[in-house]
């Protein structure tokens, strides 16, 4: 079959395609003829090298977090009547630093756990049902930590990407005010069509200036910040007193670091991204979640970038170069 594999850490030309053994369907697993494989930011912060202590993947491996496709087949102690169901499942490998190495997407058949599948409901497209996989849960946990009420107002950065065009809607569901904050024109205008009801360009100067001029000086009820890094830390400033700022995002490298002290004096309770998922649902059951509500018209992902497998490596420079709006998925 065909994978793409990585064969040392670099910049995204060391993602290259070749030819490898179809994999071993061995007990409680099931093989997905993949029909999408998800492309998530952090698979391209761990190509480069980033993350070792806590992703400690060494090449060569293949990337990749998630699939969707069709069960073909199915190890022996594993029930018959999931061969042909369309459904989507985490990839990757458990390991000792309690994390889920992101590995075994990229290629054209997966095998997963069987008790990671989940059945895609009729009427939902599968790359739809893919973009929520991991995305949907985040979603749900953000908004459930965010603990919104009406009339609130919410800043979201990194409006567009996947958690983040999720919990705009999510917002906007709750009766939730909503300013996300993002970079360009089109990205702007994409959140706007998602749902909210001011946009804020992050990359210009004064961007914190004119989110605290849209709540009249007060400040945000609640910051998810998606951005991360300086731009994160700069979010946390609108937070109000007694809001909430949630750090869950790194897509400008690092999560942004907000001192307690500094938290404490501006009376605002600061949620790590540990802090999300340890509140949050089961995965499949978060999943399941998002799934009804994307068959139910209440929750729809953008899917920005759909490239065939062999160009994962200009998947990866579309995410670092910001150029993405929404998701990207590669299809072998």
């Amino acid at each position: 079959m065909r994978a793409i594999r990585v064969e040392r850490f670099g910049g995204p030309e060391v993602l290259v395609a070749r030819e490898v053994p179809d994999p071993e369907v061995g007990p409680g697993t099931a093989e997905i003829a993949v029909e999408a494989a998800n492309v998530m930011y952090l698979e391209v912060l761990i190509r480069s090298g980033w993350g070792r202590d806590h992703f400690p993947v060494v090449p060569p491996y293949t990337p990749g977090t998630g699939v969707a496709g069709t069960v073909t087949r199915v190890g022996p102690d594993v029930d018959p009547a999931w061969v042909g169901a369309r459904v989507v499942a985490d990839t990757g490998e458990p390991n000792e630093a309690g994390t889920r190495l992101p590995v075994g997407g990229y290629a054209e058949r997966a095998v997963v756990p069987v008790d990671d599948l989940v059945r895609v409901p009729e009427g939902v497209d599968p790359r739809d049902a893919l973009a929520l996989l991991h995305d949907g849960p985040t979603a749900l946990a953000l908004a459930r930590t965010a603990g919104y009420r009406t009339g609130q107002t919410v800043l979201v950065t990194a409006a567009t990407g996947g958690a983040g065009s999720l919990s705009v809607q999510l917002a906007r569901r709750a009766g939730v005010r909503v300013i996300a904050a993002a970079r360009g024109e089109a990205k702007l205008d994409l959140a706007r069509g998602l749902g909210a009801h001011e946009a804020v360009d992050y990359s210009l100067p004064g961007w914190t200036d004119r989110v605290l001029e849209l709540t009249g000086g007060t400040g945000v009820d609640v910051a998810l910040d998606g951005a991360g890094g300086s731009l994160g830390e700069a979010a946390f400033t609108t937070v109000a007193e007694g809001g909430r700022y949630i750090n869950h995002g790194s897509a400008g490298g690092r999560f942004a670091e907000i001192e307690p002290a500094r938290a404490r004096e501006h009376k605002v309770r600061v949620f790590g991204l540990f802090d999300v998922k340890s509140g949050a649902e089961d995965g499949t059951d978060g999943l399941t979640r998002a799934l009804e509500l994307a068959r139910a018209g209440e929750l729809a992902p953008h899917i920005g970038l759909t490239l065939p497998l062999e160009q994962a490596d200009e998947a990866h420079r579309a995410l670092e170069e910001r150029r993405v709006l929404g998701k990207v998925l590669l299809t072998p």
